[in-house]
Parts: C-alpha cells; structure tokens; sequence
C-alpha cells in the first residue's frame, strides 16, 4: 500500500476522460484482479466498459497526484442509475439477473449501485469511506429511498461459497415485499447450509468487504444468488431500506443533513 495523497478531490464524472479513466480503474480490478470478462471490455485499451455507461452518473474518487493523461487518476468509482433515469431507459443493470418487479411496485425512490472499486493501493484507508459519504450526499440531494445492486463473490462455484451465501439467506433475507428474486436461468440457491450448521466465523472471513460493510449498516439480500460465468463472480442482489436502516446508519445521514443546513 502507498501513502494516501494528502487529499482527495471526489465528484461525478464530469467529461469522458473521468469516464474512461474509471472504466481504467474497473479493467484492472474487475478483469485483471478478478478474471472478469464481456462483450464491450476493450483488452487493448484496458477498458472494463458496456452499453450502461453513457446512461450512468459516475461517482469518481480522484487521486490529484495521478496523470489524468494517463487515465489513472481515478482511484474509486461507483456507478449510480436513479428509478426516473431507469424509468426513461427501460431497465436497470440489474434487470438481466433479477426480477425487480417488488422493488418497482414499492412506488419508492430507487438508487441502483454498481461497478463500486478502489484501487489496491487505496484499499484499506479514507477512500471507501469518502465514496460513502460522497454516495450518502447523493442520496439525500435525491431523496432515494430504497439503494440496491448486485454485489459479488470470486468464483462460481457454490459449494466453495456455501457457507456465506447461506449466511446471508438465512441472517439478512429482505422483506418478502421487497424480495427481489434472480432469474430463474442463473438462479443458484443460497440456503446450502441448514441453519443448525452455520458457521459464523467462517461466513464473515468469506465474505467479502463491500458485503459486510452492507450488512453493518441495515442492509439485506435478494432471493438466490445469480451464477455469472463471464464475469467469473456470483452475485447476490443487496438492498438498503433507508426507513428500515440501523441506528447508526440513521445518525449517518442525520449528521450530514445538519452539516449541510
């Protein structure tokens, strides 16, 4: 791990170059770190892109010691679609692995999340919390009601992942009003585990960060995982109830609405 600059500058994408350069920054973490893969990933540039981008606000975390002419000056990203924008396009990213037809027929404010990365060297420090606060601002600029997307495990194969996958399935189901369900051609069961047998300890160290930093902060899962070969992941869907939220979270965002008034 580096130093962490000094400070970081943080901001939507604000020309393709920001755009590009944290398609940059998913190539080395989706592609290069995790084996991924899809129709529109550009090897030759290095460029983890699809047909959402252009749709997409880009939340970018910007290293200002970094060459922005060398497209790596984007050190964190996530990619936000709120449910007027969807409403416009059609779909979500989502759509393709879950029925989000209870999340649409809640009639509440929808913020998807996705493609969330920090760069190796700025895990572990200020850079993910300043993408959450970043992400809280949005939210309440917005007033979103309901956050959600798809998060991933490495790998595909279930059994490997049985024990934190029946973790979250029997620990964090969402409510069955919002039980978001992975279609049907994907779908892999997530209770492999009967609950008598779960093993705490082992789900937690299997479970990846972004997860449980969801789970910490009231969230809870779709029905089944989706089993996404080319992207070499399996994907649960996690939602965020901002009126359900834990105490903590609430006092989060309560501190930054005084903040800002």
């Amino acid at each position: 791990m580096v130093a962490e600059p000094l400070s970081y500058e943080i901001r939507l994408a604000r020309d393709a170059r920001d755009l590009k350069a944290s398609q940059r920054l998913r190539y080395e973490v989706f592609v290069e770190e995790l084996g991924g893969d899809g129709p529109l990933v550009d090897h030759a540039a290095r460029l983890e892109a699809d047909e959402f981008d252009p749709l997409y606000d880009h939340l970018v975390l910007i290293d200002p010691s970094r060459s922005d002419d060398d497209l790596d000056h984007v050190v964190g990203a996530y990619r936000l679609l709120r449910s007027d924008r969807a409403a416009e396009i059609g779909r979500f990213y989502c759509d393709a692995e879950y029925d989000l037809a209870p999340l649409r027929a809640s009639g509440r404010k929808l913020l998807e999340l996705g493609r969330s990365c920090v760069h190796p060297e700025h895990r572990g420090g200020a850079a993910m919390l300043m993408l959450w606060n970043a992400l809280a601002d949005y939210v309440l600029a917005h007033e979103i009601e309901i956050l959600f997307g798809v998060a991933s495990f490495h790998g595909t194969d279930p059994q490997a992942l049985a024990m934190p996958l029946s973790w979250l399935h029997h620990h964090h189901l969402a409510p069955e009003a919002l039980r978001a369900r992975a279609r049907p051609e994907h779908f892999q069961r997530m209770d492999l585990v009967a609950p008598e047998a779960l093993d705490r300890r082992q789900a937690m160290v299997e479970m990846p960060n972004l997860i449980k930093a969801y789970l910490r902060l009231g969230g809870f899962v779709g029905e089944g995982a989706f089993v996404d070969a080319p992207f070499n992941t399996t994907d649960v869907l996690l939602l965020m109830d901002t009126k359900a939220m834990s105490d903590k979270h609430r006092e989060f965002y309560t501190r930054r609405v005084e903040a800002k008034g």
